[in-house]
């Protein structure tokens, strides 16, 4: 349109300069929108990185529990029956010349330490290898262990698992063991009567707890124990 020719238009005239603040605050609006996408872009590599990090150090954790759960059986049952193997040997050759029949009793006893140990360790390797999960989801694999616990000893455990979503398995393996070992010690030791467990998840991470009622001890005070330490590196 001639504007030198042809007078301006009030009407006209703010239509062109309400398209142009339209124009304006559509292009406020887009350089915004692009400024948020580029933090969103930036939020996720960060969490992307966290994650992979985060697997990382799952994975190393998970091969260490396995190395300390290895040290744990040779010390649990290995350990015992070799000791009580050469116990047994050191008392059929002080037996052997003067009494060859009771020695050979001592031989015998010694076999059999020898032959549960090796059924022992077989077991245990094996048991290293396989999937702990067997391809379960982490609620339904503690409901099996504590089914277990609870034929074992008689005491029927409460748990809660409220999980907002999939664990990776990783992450499900190493809260598995952690649990496992965790029941183990309470049979094993703690004498107890009722047992709580709850799992949830929360905004900072995921909450463990395993509780019972039998006889405690004091924490700082026991060093040695294999199955405690491997949870305190775990977590």
């Amino acid at each position: 349109m001639d504007y030198i020719s042809k007078p301006f238009q009030v009407e006209e005239v703010l239509v062109r300069v309400e398209n142009q603040l339209a124009l304006r605050r559509l292009q406020v609006q887009r350089q915004a929108r692009n400024q948020q996408l580029e933090a969103a872009e930036a939020e996720l590599r960060r969490a992307l990185e966290q994650e992979q990090a985060l697997n990382q150090r799952i994975e190393e954790l998970a091969t260490l529990e396995e190395r300390n759960r290895i040290a744990r059986d040779i010390h649990d049952s290995l350990g015992h029956a070799l000791v009580a193997l050469n116990i047994q040997m050191e008392t059929a050759l002080a037996l052997w010349k003067d009494n060859p029949e009771q020695a050979y009793e001592f031989l015998v006893e010694a076999k059999q330490l020898g032959s549960n140990a090796l059924q022992a360790t077989r077991q245990s390797v094996s048991d290293m290898r396989s999937d702990p999960l067997q391809g379960r989801l982490l609620g339904d694999a503690i409901a099996t262990l504590l089914q277990e616990f609870q034929r074992t000893t008689g005491v029927q455990p409460e748990y809660q698992i409220q999980l907002s979503c999939p664990l990776s398995h990783q992450l499900s393996t190493v809260i598995y063991r952690i649990v496992q070992e965790g029941l183990t010690n309470i049979c094993k030791h703690a004498q107890a009567t009722a047992v709580q467990l709850q799992l949830r998840s929360q905004d900072s991470g995921l909450s463990l707890t395993l509780q019972d009622n039998g006889s405690g001890f004091q924490i700082a005070a026991n060093h040695s124990g294999f199955g405690l330490q491997g949870m305190r590196e775990l977590m």
